[in-house]
């Protein structure tokens, strides 16, 4: 394996949801995962000319794309690109009500012209934003087929075959793909599976290079500094994670996922207020579930209950929003439940049909955690091995196997997991890694 005002926020999300169900009566995404996002820039990114990519916004092509087909509305190669630019727009704002507008588009276009790689591919990134990733399996070889000599489709593929737990297929694909073009997409999708293989040093390399291989100021390399951050984080490494959040944010002001970044890096170093501050300032600008949970669980540790409350309604208009512009929810509301022991028995169920749709090992992982908090632990523990088979240096997945297991009353299978946890990082979890050691400690005191 080498090769997220409250009320204003509130309410702007309500009205997101308004506009959302009048859409579907006329006519008719939990943040995305690193390699959904991936994809969700490639297309755009790669399919698009480069020139006008990088000299005019996202809305600015929009606007001309639309100006551009009220005069020829038979120009088939201006919907696909209308609909790659709606489906870059949901990246930016959050605002998956775009989607509806990238699937017309994209129709439009593939009406016109039933073999056009670029609309093909970009219904494979649409359906990997809702998660529907059997879809984007389809639509990505059907692009592959078309054009094996292009290497956007087969990150898609790759994407697909990941969420679906297809990891030696995955490897296969990205290899294909860069062979085909080293670069930032490719480069970046290696990491990744370097790093689900426990290969973190491997992962730090590709997405260094990824990073290093895109513009300064694209929103491409953004997002692949900010997941380079993520990867020093997550292995403890504060000050090189605040370098890199920080470069991102001197390259491009206000970039949300860093912003966020830096949040729960100030959280990890036990300055609530400044990470409270940071939050609420990502939320501002982009309510995505991930940083509305963040700071909810901020504010429930800083024993502010009522403001953590609000977060955590917000998490369900959230969660509305998306199911209702055709997003698969039901793994990351599972974990959420789980989580702050919502609905639990209802949970159980939500997170067993997240399974039998992703059974990768984080849809296994959130399985194993929803039984484990609904007393399943034997079960649990079945799961839980799954979600570890890979050798994934995941703290918080080694403490939900630890915490199992301590259910299971093995204490010494348990002790290995959560010293694991805390190992790999000491400050994983804003509302778990206390738990973990208190935990440990008790065992250790037996």
């Amino acid at each position: 394996m080498q090769g997220i005002s409250q009320n204003r926020t509130i309410n702007r999300v309500i009205i997101l949801i308004l506009v959302t169900f009048v859409i579907v009566i006329g006519t008719w995404r939990l943040a995305p995962s690193r390699a959904v996002s991936s994809s969700l820039d490639d297309v755009y990114a790669y399919l698009l000319d480069s020139t006008s990519r990088t000299s005019t916004s996202t809305d600015s092509q929009i606007q001309s794309l639309q100006e551009s087909l009220r005069t020829n509305p038979s120009d088939w190669q201006s919907y696909s690109q209308l609909g790659l630019a709606y489906l870059q727009k949901a990246r930016e704002t959050g605002d998956p009500s775009y989607y509806q507008k990238t699937e017309e588009a994209l129709n439009k276009a593939l009406s016109f012209q039933s073999d056009d790689y670029a609309s093909i591919s970009g219904m494979g990134a649409l359906a990997l934003a809702r998660h529907d990733f059997v879809s984007a399996l389809e639509w990505g070889e059907q692009a592959r087929q078309i054009n094996p000599d292009r290497s956007y489709a087969y990150g898609v593929i790759a994407d697909a075959q990941i969420e679906l737990g297809r990891y030696e297929g995955a490897v296969a694909t990205l290899q294909a793909m860069v062979d085909l073009r080293p670069d930032m997409s490719s480069y970046s999708r290696i990491s990744y599976v370097r790093e689900l293989h426990g290969d973190t040093e491997g992962a730090l390399e590709m997405m260094q290079l990824a990073a290093d291989s895109g513009l300064s100021n694209a929103e491409s390399t953004a997002w692949t500094r900010t997941q380079l951050a993520n990867l020093y984080f997550n292995r403890g490494n504060l000050d090189r994670a605040e370098q890199e959040y920080q470069r991102t944010l001197q390259d491009r002001p206000k970039y949300v996922y860093a912003l966020a970044g830096l949040g729960r890096l100030q959280a990890a170093r036990g300055n609530l207020p400044e990470a409270i501050r940071l939050l609420n300032q990502a939320v501002g600008l982009v309510p995505l579930p991930e940083f509305v949970i963040t700071l909810g669980d901020l504010y429930q540790v800083s024993n502010q209950q009522e403001e953590a409350d609000q977060q955590y309604q917000l998490v369900v208009v959230i969660e509305k929003l998306f199911r209702a512009n055709g997003v698969d929810m039901d793994m990351e509301i599972a974990l959420f439940n789980a989580d702050h022991d919502r609905n639990l028995e209802e949970t159980l169920a939500l997170a067993r049909k997240a399974y039998a749709n992703r059974p990768s090992i984080h849809g296994a992982d959130a399985l194993a955690w929803s039984l484990y908090k609904t007393g399943n632990y034997g079960e649990a523990q079945e799961y839980s091995k799954l979600a570890l088979k890979l050798g994934t240096r995941d703290s918080l997945k080694y403490f939900h196997a630890g915490m199992i297991e301590h259910a299971l009353h093995n204490d010494e299978q348990a002790r290995h997991y959560l010293e694991q946890a805390l190992a790999i990082n000491p400050h994983f979890s804003i509302l778990f890694a206390d738990q973990a050691r208190k935990t440990l400690l008790s065992i250790q005191n037996n």
